[in-house]
């Protein structure tokens, strides 16, 4: 029988460089770029932080897809920023400052965020790990040794815990 190899998909191509901005309104452009992705993207960190607060995890969930590629554009923003790093120092070195700043700011609300992920995280890992004592608890025949000890339970009476995330 003649059987063809499995279909790849195409890889999608990469956004394409932008080229080599040198001049002053080019170089002004570009740092407006990244603070209007800068405040997008704190924007959708802040909402998706109040709503994992409020114990709205599906909701803030929701926001991946745009927290995304904000990310990303933020990232494309900072690097070519960072090729102009210099001119943009010598021609507006208030602007540098400014851009600093809400960086500053920018990082902060990050790490709030961050650490209401891992609040949230340790939470859910708390509550899935205390289902599971408790049903193998409930799993686990009470015997006792000769001595009148309780016997330790066996591998084949512990049952696994399945977690169905799509739920």
């Amino acid at each position: 029988m003649n059987q063809r190899p499995p279909q790849r998909p195409t890889p999608t191509p990469a956004p394409a460089a932008r080229p080599a901005t040198s001049t002053p309104p080019d170089v002004m452009r570009l740092a407006k770029e990244l603070m209007d992705v800068m405040s997008a993207l704190l924007g959708v960190v802040e909402q998706e932080t109040e709503l994992v607060r409020a114990g709205k995890v599906r909701e803030g969930m929701r926001l991946e897809v745009q927290k995304a590629d904000l990310s990303r554009r933020y990232m494309i923003a900072v690097e070519h920023l960072k090729s102009m790093h210099k001119m943009l120092s010598q021609t507006e070195p208030e602007l540098v400052a400014t851009i600093r700043r809400h960086h500053d700011t920018f990082r902060a609300m990050l790490q709030v965020n961050l650490t209401v992920l891992a609040t949230a995280h340790a939470v859910s890992e708390g509550i899935v790990r205390g289902v599971n004592a408790e049903v193998q608890r409930r799993n686990i025949p009470n015997t006792y040794t000769a001595a009148g000890k309780r016997a330790a339970p066996g591998p084949r009476n512990m049952t696994p815990l399945a977690v169905s995330r799509s739920l």
